[in-house]
């Protein structure tokens, strides 16, 4: 029996030898298997499984195989499909393709490393070449239909390694290509908001995304990108430039509309109250938004008429209506100055009615300084009263020695000057000067008592018993053997003087006191 087998094997296959691929014909269609007639006496067995889509097959159908070799005991030959295919496909890879070559083929299971995907037959996808973003399901990808690039092929092994993540750059680079050589400046296009930044947002407006920084969002001020769009957004936007080479694309939205500065000067002049709405706040001032787009700069100096202001937020905050003046507009520069004490009445213009010289009126001390009291007679309106007009009888060194801050105090209108915002104030014009009165009786030589009332380095300052102060000269005391005067008198004690001399054009009384008597 083998020896007829023998002889049939050698009759039907003496012009093909195992590994070749032959034409057949689907003779039948079995449960599992497929009889094919490959032109000889013998026919060919192959396993139904081999056949991707077996419900296509039909009686009658021509199909390439593979003919592996004769099964003596069945006296069939024994045939597969799928090497059959794996060879074309083999065949056809080393004749077209070399590396670099795209073909098709289904991702059929994953495997270490990567995945396997019948191309005809089996290649190798590493994991990190199936997407271009980082996978973390792999299993999605299994049974996956696609294009691949072949990137390695071992002739020796009969391996090929593909990529889908390289063909999908490609394809993505190309598709980027096309889209930056349509696209033209000034252009609308649509796009959709796929992230923000601090700096601006970018746009996805196919094949390839736009940068939209934050100083074309708007003609007016936002703070932040997210003030206007958020992450999903679709939204027109203009393209305003064009980097072919770097693939860069600059987009803007508010180049959608005109610059507001351009007819500026039809809505705002010079002189004109408008209305607006802080924005932000400096050191040195606030910027007032009039309208989107356009914002002024009202300077600390144009903030009050009367008020000493050290910061703006002493007087404004972010987002306070404010009304406001023209006071300059520089459409080259794209600035305005605008003044808010403009925009208000000017309590000066009224000082010199309200105030006259010579008129008394109460006022709160608000200040003390080495040279004087500011007076508050109203809100915003103060005025100076300087050291030499407090009293008529003493040398006053120091406001504070007769004042505290918040004092309710009755002054004289001295003098206004409603040009230096000015007033001058006196509180020892309230009464008459007694100097000539208080002075009549003393005579150089008149011995009186006094109460030392300071200690300077160049003498001591006497109030005598009349009211009137008087100066000692350190050398009209006695010889002190180089001690300091502060170390022999104290404030408040009383002494025992005589009158020197009485400078009646300079207001001074000279004191002597070669023999004093001092008691506490």
């Amino acid at each position: 029996m083998q020896s007829q087998f023998a002889e049939l094997y050698e009759k039907s296959f003496q012009s093909i030898t195992p590994g070749d691929v032959v034409t057949g014909t689907v003779i039948q269609i079995r449960q599992k298997d497929v009889v094919v007639d490959i032109g000889y006496k013998s026919e060919g067995i192959l396993p139904l499984d081999e056949f991707l889509d077996p419900a296509a097959l039909a009686v009658g159908q021509e199909i390439e195989v593979l003919f592996e070799g004769f099964d003596d005991r069945e006296g069939t030959a024994l045939l597969s499909k799928r090497k059959a295919d794996r060879q074309k496909t083999w065949n056809e890879i080393l004749s077209n393709a070399e590396e670099g070559a795209i073909v098709e083929g289904r991702i059929a299971r994953k495997v270490r490393g990567g995945f396997m995907v019948d191309i005809g037959m089996e290649a190798f996808l590493p994991a990190s070449l199936v997407d271009i973003r980082p996978v973390r399901n792999q299993d999605a990808f299994v049974g996956l239909q696609s294009k691949f690039l072949v990137v390695k092929i071992n002739h020796k092994r009969k391996n090929v390694v593909v990529s889908r993540k390289d063909l999908l750059e490609k394809s993505r680079q190309e598709a980027r290509t096309e889209k930056l050589n349509e696209l033209k400046v000034g252009q609308i296009v649509h796009g959709k908001v796929k992230n923000i930044t601090d700096f601006g947002v970018f746009i996805d407006i196919g094949s390839l995304d736009g940068l939209l920084h934050i100083t074309d969002m708007s003609w007016g001020r936002i703070s932040h990108p997210s003030d206007l769009v958020k992450i999903g957004d679709e939204i027109d936007v203009a393209v305003i430039s064009i980097d072919k080479e770097k693939q860069k694309i600059s987009l803007g939205l508010k180049q959608k509309s005109e610059d507001p500065w351009v007819t500026v000067e039809r809505r705002y002049a010079i002189g004109n109250q408008v209305r607006g709405k802080v924005v932000n706040i400096l050191p040195y001032g606030a910027f007032v938004e009039l309208e989107p787009g356009i914002e002024g700069l009202v300077h600390i100096s144009e903030l009050s008429w009367t008020r000493r202001v050290t910061h703006p937020s002493e007087v404004l905050s972010v987002g306070q209506e404010l009304d406001v003046v023209i006071l300059s507009l520089d459409t080259t520069a794209k600035k305005i100055s605008l003044g808010a004490r403009q925009a208000q009445e000017n309590p000066w213009d009224k000082v010199s009615d309200k105030y006259q010289v010579g008129s008394r009126i109460q006022g709160t001390v608000r200040n003390l300084t080495d040279y004087g009291a500011f007076v508050e007679l109203e809100p915003g309106i103060e005025g100076l009263l300087h050291v030499s007009d407090l009293s008529w009888t003493h040398k006053v060194a120091k406001p504070s020695d007769m004042l505290k801050k918040g004092d309710t105090v009755e002054v004289m209108i001295l003098n206004v000057d409603t040009d230096a915002k000015k007033i001058s104030l006196g509180m020892k014009q309230l009464k008459d000067d007694p100097w000539n009165e208080l002075t009549k009786g003393l005579m150089t030589g008149l011995e009186m008592q006094g109460k030392i009332t300071r200690v300077v380095n160049f003498g001591i300052f006497v109030e005598l018993d009349n009211g009137l102060e008087g100066l000692i000269h350190v050398s009209e005391l006695p010889d002190r053997n180089g001690q300091d005067l502060a170390k022999i008198y104290k404030v408040g004690d009383a002494i025992h003087c005589g009158i020197l001399h009485v400078d009646h054009d300079g207001r001074k009384i000279a004191l002597t006191c070669k023999n004093e008597h001092v008691s506490s």
